[in-house]
């Protein structure tokens, strides 16, 4: 019992002095800016594909069979040279027999015309009747009308078997071959895709995906800078060239599409890499800045001390300053905003300090010997100074 109650008078005894070394009182401090000369600049960010300015889809107006390719994979060529051919047995046995059947008409029309001619004469004379006179006329028509429809087929066919040679329609290079020798291709309802040639690499464009709730400040010719994870440490620059008005909506999320300009004078750039868009929308250089939290402050009445007093103004925009004891709304001018720093048209005067937040400080009212825990080990050299105290205490 008497061990016990030693230990509980202990126990109370070390609480109590645990609780007198916490003991704290808190103060209030004010935090304050210049108003300095900085950029402010505000932008947008997104993603979008990299892609050549022109690129053309070359493909075939006929059926037949590849029967030679000329190019490749990143072969350059130029405009009307030939990049493969089809097999010419089918188209060319199609112009002999359109040629066959115009030779056929205008025999018959030869025919119709010297037999219409026939009965005009002895229609004129009364030697036949006017039914067989017309009825001679309307087969030289008709043999007319059949001259002009083969000669039609005749062009068409050459026209075909001139398709079976297919030529670049621009300079560039040859992106995707989609294409063998030997393999058919049917022209029906689409045109099959042999090759895509880019016309120029060094002129390439992004293809930016940008939200609806950011489409509103996206304007031709702003600043843009972006990266690809191909190259990571290099940043690329261009501008917008066009915003395109066609609205996609893909899982309930509308964008809209930006054409950004991308120079590639070194080839860095590849059709289809993913690009990180940074659009800046507005940017201002030199500008009188303070935080945009210093718009928000406001000193409260009941972190004030006995002698300081608050000047409150109406305004729609305002700062404050202390002077002495006393705390100042002053009206201000603003201009742009990126949340973090906002131009400042009018009212302050570089250098000035305002008032941006109020900070709790913490004060300790007791000593160290107060503060110092019983029931924590002190430091090393503490206790062994202690100890040869103790030791010494003995001695004597």
């Amino acid at each position: 019992m008497r061990a016990s109650a030693f230990y509980g008078i202990c126990a109370i005894a070390g609480l109590s002095l645990l609780m007198v070394g916490c003991g704290k009182k808190a103060t209030t401090s004010y935090v304050t800016s210049k108003v300095e000369k900085k950029d402010i600049t505000t932008t947008i960010t997104a993603t979008g594909t990299i892609e050549p300015v022109t690129k053309v889809e070359v493909g075939t107006q006929v059926s037949g069979i590849i029967s030679k390719i000329y190019v490749d994979y990143n072969s350059v060529v130029k405009r009307g040279q030939v990049i493969a051919e089809l097999d010419r047995t089918n188209l060319q046995s199609e112009l002999t027999s359109a040629q066959s059947n115009l030779s056929n008409a205008k025999s018959n029309l030869n025919y119709q015309e010297s037999n219409y001619n026939r009965y005009k004469t002895l229609y004129e004379k009364g030697l036949v009747s006017a039914n067989d006179f017309e009825s001679a006329r309307l087969s030289y028509q008709q043999a007319q009308s059949q001259v002009n429809v083969q000669q039609q087929n005749v062009s068409k066919a050459r026209t075909n078997l001139g398709y079976a040679t297919i030529t670049a329609p621009i300079d560039g290079i040859v992106l995707s071959k989609q294409v063998e020798e030997g393999q058919t291709v049917a022209s029906a309802m689409t045109t099959p895709t042999l090759f895509i040639i880019a016309q120029n690499l060094t002129d390439m464009r992004v293809i930016a995906d940008i939200d609806e709730a950011d489409i509103g400040g996206v304007q031709e010719g702003q600043r843009v800078t972006f990266t690809v994870d191909a190259f990571p440490d290099d940043v690329f620059n261009g501008n917008v060239t066009q915003v395109r008005q066609e609205a996609t909506t893909e899982s309930n999320v509308v964008t809209y599409e930006v054409v950004i300009s991308a120079p590639n004078d070194d080839l860095k750039l590849k059709p289809g890499l993913t690009a990180n868009v940074t659009i800046y929308i507005q940017e201002k250089h030199d500008v009188l800045a303070i935080p945009s939290k210093a718009l928000r402050f406001s000193p409260s009445e009941k972190l004030l001390k006995k002698d300081e007093v608050i000047q409150n103004i109406e305004a729609r925009n305002k700062v404050w300053v202390k002077e002495g004891n006393t705390f100042k709304a002053l009206p201000v001018e603003t201009g742009i905003t990126n949340g973090t720093l906002t131009e400042v048209l009018g009212g302050l005067n570089e250098g000035t300090d305002i008032l941006t937040e109020v900070v709790a400080v913490s004060q300790e009212t007791s000593s160290n010997n107060q503060n110092s825990n019983p029931f924590m080990p002190g430091p090393r050299n503490r206790n062994r100074n202690n100890q040869n105290g103790a030791k010494g205490g003995n001695t004597k």
